[in-house]
């Protein structure tokens, strides 16, 4: 059987942090954690990531870790009596300076919002459920009228329609968990709000001053992450398409096409891409999803999505191990139709030896019925290559680094191998092909590719490329 191609990320959280769980949720699928640092302390955080590891390699599989940084606390402050209901055409006041709210108006954690909003701009309360159009701004305050009402509780997120808030994308807590997760040799940094390249490298810096070297991830939920998204995508490893907080911000019916665009150009770009929020919201409650749900998480998976993302359903639902199930049963149908096979890569000259070995390895493997590609790595560099490139034939990713094997985690149709090799390269591919006979990705008879750098055992790119039949070595 073909494995998935297409990988799961899915939130930790107290219904999926026991360790029987969390057994089964690997088992199900799982392949790479969301820590979300918007809850929980530094050790909480520690002994989650401890368990993780402990569990994937009781399991022989590697499992990453994403930490996703909470990013700039724009929400408005707490009610006295904890929430409040707002009718069409009340006045409602924000104010920078206020404490406890009522029905009047209440405070807000973000301090700065009355520099950002002007009279006529529009305020999205909690995901959008709360409207309010801006009458005025003075000092601290800022008037509104209820365009859209409802019930409105404690530290709900804010939005402007159309963007332009002006919170940094790294806070004072963020810049402390970005060093948290370098202690915690995190896989991946998820940087919340990114406005700009600069705000990736920024984060990049701070991991690397931190001795950490987690890739780095823009998660796309601003407006403005929508202009300048070559930018980001060039100075991030892979970015998150964020649905919740975008459609707030650019409106629902625009995110379906911006999620096709922006899959295109991360794999363009040679950048991962993980499609998240609400992709099977019923499961917190239900055992199966709902048929909308389906066809959600297939369309992302046709549109050639590395990994699709489990958020509450995961966290604090009352099914995590049925829903990474579900989630993973219809990536594997979806992934029969591979509509991304009709794909074409821009006629563009490779960037170096690396990329023309990748794109030589897929092209062969499409064309000579190649039953799996061995890809010997350090960095995991080649396989990310080669995953960009529209194939079904699994792609293995043989490494002794432990680091590089949970990175890979997160490519598309990139499995991890733990794989020490042999000081000789004739005896390293003999080794690799019988690591591939164990598992079953082949069999005697079948072609496969190897890939390798040479002189083998140093550090340095992969420019060998071998096709091989399986089982003439020992025949010879």
């Amino acid at each position: 059987m073909m494995p998935r191609r297409t990988k799961i990320v899915a939130t930790l959280g107290p219904a999926s942090s026991d360790a029987k769980v969390l057994s089964r949720m690997i088992e199900a699928g799982l392949d790479v954690v969301r820590m979300n640092f918007s809850h929980g302390t530094a050790a909480e955080h520690g002994e989650r990531v401890d368990l993780v590891r402990t569990l994937a390699q009781r399991a022989g599989r590697a499992v990453g870790v994403l930490v996703d940084l909470q990013g700039p606390k724009i929400r408005i402050g707490k009610f006295r009596d904890g929430r409040i209901t707002l009718q069409g055409g009340e006045p409602f006041v924000l104010d920078a300076e206020r404490d406890l709210g009522d029905q009047e108006g209440v405070g807000l954690d973000y301090k700065n919002l009355p520099k950002d909003v002007r009279r006529g701009d529009t305020l999205l309360l909690d995901d959008g459920r709360i409207v309010l159009g801006v009458s005025g701004v003075r000092g601290s305050r800022i008037s509104t009228v209820v365009e859209q009402g409802g019930v409105l509780s404690n530290n709900k997120g804010i939005n402007r329609k159309g963007g332009g808030l002006t919170a940094p994308a790294l806070t004072e807590k963020d810049m402390r968990d970005i060093k948290t997760a370098a202690e915690l040799k995190a896989d991946f940094l998820g940087v919340s709000f990114p406005r700009s390249g600069d705000d990736i490298r920024w984060a990049r810096d701070l991991m690397r001053e931190a001795g950490g070297n987690s890739l780095i991830v823009a998660k796309i939920e601003r407006a403005e992450a929508i202009t300048a998204l070559d930018e980001i995508l060039d100075a991030s490893d892979a970015i998150m398409v964020a649905r919740g907080d975008l459609a707030v911000e650019v409106g629902d019916a625009v995110v379906p096409a911006l999620q096709k665009r922006m899959i295109r150009l991360a794999r363009e770009k040679n950048r991962a891409v993980i499609t998240a929020t609400q992709m099977m919201e019923s499961m917190i409650s239900n055992p199966i999803p709902t048929r909308a749900e389906v066809s959600d998480v297939a369309n992302a998976v046709l549109d050639g999505t590395d990994a699709v993302m489990l958020s509450a359903e995961t966290a604090t639902g009352e099914y995590p191990v049925e829903t990474v199930a579900a989630m993973a049963r219809v990536c594997i149908e979806a992934e029969k139709e591979d509509l991304i096979a009709v794909e074409r890569r821009r006629e563009l000259p490779p960037a170096d030896v690396e990329e023309a070995i990748a794109r030589a390895t897929v092209f062969t493997s499409n064309s000579l019925n190649i039953k799996a590609v061995a890809a010997m790595t350090q960095s995991g560099k080649t396989v990310l290559l080669m995953s960009r490139l529209p194939t079904t034939v699994p792609i293995y990713a043989m490494s002794a680094e432990e680091g590089t094997r949970r990175k890979v985690t997160l490519f598309r149709g990139v499995y991890p191998v733990k794989f020490k090799g042999a000081r000789d390269p004739e005896k390293a591919l003999n080794m690799a092909e019988d690591e591939l006979l164990k598992r079953g990705a082949v069999q005697d008879g079948d072609y496969m590719v190897l890939t390798i750098g040479e002189p083998y055992g140093k550090a340095g790119g992969t420019n060998t490329m071998k096709i091989v039949k399986v089982g003439e070595h020992r025949q010879a």
